[in-house]
């Protein structure tokens, strides 16, 4: 088993000076710890993977391709492989959990 406490991901994202923070890296999956600040632009392109968010904190809203969605704590979100997508209006410092299937390359 593999366990993680999210306030030691955080601070080790934050240690790195990063964004981004991927935690664990399995065969089918890989999983991070994503972070944006109020007022700041996501940079993302679209990935070769699928991909699942959770917000574990924050306010944003969220575009995947033409459709446009509010996100908030226990928002859960998927964006298939090669979709454009960004978060932004970000309100609130924004942490979500990603999950990459097949993991990210």
């Amino acid at each position: 088993m593999k366990a993680f406490r999210l306030d030691e991901l955080e601070a080790e994202r934050a240690a790195n000076d990063g964004a981004y923070l991927q935690f664990l890296r399995e065969r089918n999956m890989s999983v991070g710890l994503y972070a944006l600040d109020a007022g700041s632009i996501d940079p993302q392109q679209p990935h070769a993977q699928d991909e699942v968010y959770l917000v574990v904190s924050g306010r944003a809203a969220i575009t995947v391709g033409a459709e446009t969605q509010p996100v908030a704590r226990g928002s859960v979100v998927y964006v298939p492989a090669g979709v454009p997508h960004k978060f932004h209006h970000i309100s609130e410092d924004l942490r979500v959990m990603v999950v990459f299937s097949p993991p990210e390359s």
